[in-house]
């Protein structure tokens, strides 16, 4: 066996193991890795969770703002391992996971509709949890990036495959699929709120113009599905709880720039509730052409930039 072999082996032994380890082990094993960058401050989820929040949320004080960064560093941490033990266990473990389900009527009242259906899921809390409790109900087709690792991409497919959704490439070919699916009365799952690797239009996040996927209101204007805004929050009986809430009818008629900040502004609204279970670390604020570089200058120098570009709107 080559080397390269054996390693992807290892990777594939290992992420099952981490898996199949109880919840509470994983939460606090991901703990205790969280307490250790808070306190070193020197890891880039950390600088990147700092100056984010900074700039989403400058009226926070800083007592405040110091301890929403620790929690969202924990939180962020803690649901990327939770993430393996979700992919690990089975569809009914993960279902009995869900403790309590905020607005479930709204998601059975679509679904009864049969135009089809668009779960809009920021990268918030735990996302990956909802996906076997959707799939009880209703076909799912999700873009999937495969994962440059081999051996990590085939876990993270084998836990797909359980949940019995259709994966399709994050491109036109993809879109298209999904464009049938739901017009098959199937349902689809979007995360809006990163930047997209090419293109984008310039749409405003927390007050700033930022390169923006405009596919979420595109889908829902030109399919006509049903549109539902979800989440999932960790609870401290080693489950989850979710919330489902309607998007405002106007999203069907108006422009897809002007759905795309509607959706922005569902995400803000979620972050302004609870800014500590926001994944952070991603670098969303470089998505303009003056602020390309503000995650590699120093902080003052880079809110400077970001408060420019506030007061010439």
């Amino acid at each position: 066996m080559s080397n390269h072999k054996a390693d992807s082996s290892s990777t594939y032994r290992i992420l099952k193991f981490i898996s199949k380890q109880p919840l509470y082990f994983t939460r606090a094993f991901a703990q205790c890795l969280a307490t250790i960058a808070n306190h070193i401050h020197v890891s880039k989820t950390a600088k990147s969770a700092h100056l984010n929040i900074k700039i989403a949320l400058p009226h926070l004080e800083e007592e405040r703002r110091r301890i929403i960064i620790k929690q969202a560093i924990k939180n962020e941490m803690i649901s990327y391992f939770e993430f393996f033990n979700i992919w690990g266990a089975t569809n009914q473990k993960n279902i009995q996971r869900i403790h309590h389900v905020e607005g479930e009527h709204f998601f059975h009242e679509a679904l009864a509709e049969d135009k089809g259906l668009i779960l809009i899921v920021p990268h918030f809390g735990t996302w990956e949890i909802m996906n076997a409790w959707f799939a009880q109900y209703t076909n799912m087709t999700i873009m999937y990036k495969p994962i440059k690792n081999a051996e990590a991409d085939r876990f993270v497919r084998e836990a797909r495959s359980r949940e019995s959704a259709t994966l399709v490439p994050t491109d036109e070919s993809g879109v298209r699929q999904i464009f049938k699916a739901l017009k098959q009365g199937g349902t689809t799952v979007i995360l809006p709120d990163h930047t997209p690797h090419i293109g984008g239009t310039m749409v405003d996040y927390f007050n700033i113009p930022l390169a923006s996927s405009t596919l979420s209101a595109k889908l829902i204007q030109k399919t006509k599905a049903r549109a539902l805004f979800l989440y999932a929050i960790r609870n401290e009986n080693f489950g989850f709880n979710m919330v489902i809430q309607p998007v405002h009818s106007s999203i069907y008629t108006c422009s897809d720039i002007e759905g795309t900040q509607k959706i922005h502004r569902m995400i803000e609204a979620l972050i302004e509730k609870h800014p500590e279970h926001y994944h952070w670390s991603y670098k969303r604020f470089k998505a303009h052409p003056q602020l390309h570089n503000i995650y590699d200058i120093p902080q003052t120098e880079a809110l400077k930039n970001i408060q420019s570009l506030r007061q010439l709107r």
